[in-house]
C-alpha cells in the first residue's frame, strides 16, 4: 500500500496535470473511437497502413486538441498566422484523416470514402481534391522535413511566430534528405520547429535494427545540432507536458527540436502489437471484429 506521503505527493501530481490537462478523459475515449475508425476504414477496401496509424493515435490527438487548436472551420492553405503540422509518413493517412474528421474538418461520413475511386481520402494524403487540413501531398518518405523547414523559414520571413509541427517514421530516417534536412535545420537557426520521431522499431520488411539500425537517434540528432526531447507516444500526459514545455521553453534559441516518441506499432489491438507485420495489411472480417472487440464504441461509429 502506498504511505501517506506517497499518495499525497500522487495527489499533488493529478491536481497539477488536470489544471493543464483537463480534458485526458474525453481525449482517451476519443482515441478508442479513433482506432474503430482506423480498422474499420482499413478493413473496409482491404488496404492500407493501420499499424502506425494505431501507434501514433493518442500523438495526433493531444496535438490538435491540446497543442495546436487550430480553427477547423477557417482552414488555409498558407496557414497565416497559426501553427501547422505536416505529415512526412503520409502512410499512416488513417489516423490523421480521422482526427481531421473527427476535430471538425469535414463530416466524419467522409471517412466511408477512404482509398476509393474519386475519395478526397487518398491511401496517401494529396491536396489537389481540396481536404481541408492538408497542405502538401505527402508519403514519399524522406520529403517531410525539407517542407516543414521550408514553412517554418516561410514563418519568419512573414514575422509569424506561429510554430511548424512534423511528424517522421524512424524507418523513414534511413532516407538521405531526412539529414540533408536535418544539416539545414540547424546551419540556418530554424528555431519554430518541433519535429517528432515515431520510433516504433518497425518498418515494412522488418524490425530496423535488422534492416538498416539507426543507432543512438539521440546522439545522431544532437550531432547535426537540434535539441532532442524524448517522450512516452502512448501517454496523453507525457507527450502532451513534452510538447508544451518544447513549445514554451526550447524553442526561439537559434536551435531546432526534435522529439524522440516511443511508441508500439497496432497500440490498442492485442495481436496487431510486437511485430512489423501489421505495417501495410488490411484486417479480415474475423480480425476486424476481434479488434473492435478490445475498443469500445464511445463517441459512434461512422
Amino acid at each position: 500500500m502506498p504511505t501517506t506521503s506517497t499518495q499525497s505527493s500522487i495527489l499533488e501530481e493529478r491536481q497539477k496535470l488536470s489544471k493543464v490537462m483537463p480534458d485526458i478523459y474525453e481525449l482517451e475515449r476519443l482515441a478508442s473511437q479513433t482506432r474503430r475508425d482506423i480498422v474499420r476504414m482499413v478493413h473496409a477496401v482491404q488496404s492500407g497502413h493501420p499499424g502506425g496509424s494505431l501507434g501514433c493515435t493518442e500523438f495526433f490527438l493531444a496535438l490538435y486538441h491540446q497543442i495546436m487548436k487550430p480553427d477547423a472551420k477557417n482552414f488555409t492553405m498558407d496557414g497565416n498566422g497559426e501553427d501547422v503540422f505536416f505529415l512526412s509518413n503520409g502512410h499512416i493517412s488513417p489516423i490523421w484523416y480521422s482526427t481531421l474528421a473527427r476535430y471538425g474538418y469535414f463530416e466524419v461520413s467522409e471517412l466511408n470514402t477512404f482509398r476509393k475511386l474519386d475519395s478526397r481520402l487518398q491511401g496517401h494524403p494529396a491536396t489537389e481534391e481540396g481536404l481541408p487540413g492538408i497542405r502538401v501531398a505527402s508519403g514519399s518518405l524522406g520529403q517531410g522535413l525539407s517542407v516543414a523547414l521550408g514553412a517554418a523559414l516561410s514563418k519568419k520571413l512573414n514575422n509569424d511566430h506561429h510554430i511548424v509541427y512534423s511528424l517522421h517514421g524512424d524507418g523513414e530516417l534511413q532516407e538521405g534528405q531526412i539529414w540533408e534536412a536535418a544539416m539545414f535545420g540547424a546551419a540556418h537557426k530554424v528555431d519554430n520547429i518541433i519535429a517528432t520521431i515515431d520510433v516504433n522499431g518497425r518498418q515494412i520488411d522488418g524490425d530496423t535494427k535488422d534492416v538498416m539500425d539507426l543507432g543512438d537517434l539521440s546522439a545522431k540528432w544532437k550531432s547535426f545540432g537540434w535539441d532532442v526531447m524524448e517522450m512516452d507516444g502512448s501517454s496523453f500526459e507525457s507527450i502532451i507536458s513534452t510538447l508544451t514545455e518544447a513549445k514554451e521553453n526550447h524553442l526561439g534559441k537559434g536551435v531546432p527540436v526534435v522529439v524522440l516518441m516511443k511508441t508500439e506499432m497496432g497500440e490498442g489491438v492485442d495481436f496487431m502489437m510486437g511485430s512489423h507485420a501489421w505495417h501495410g495489411i488490411a484486417p479480415n472480417d474475423q480480425q476486424l471484429e476481434a479488434a473492435l472487440a478490445q475498443l469500445e464504441e464511445t463517441l459512434g461509429d461512422y
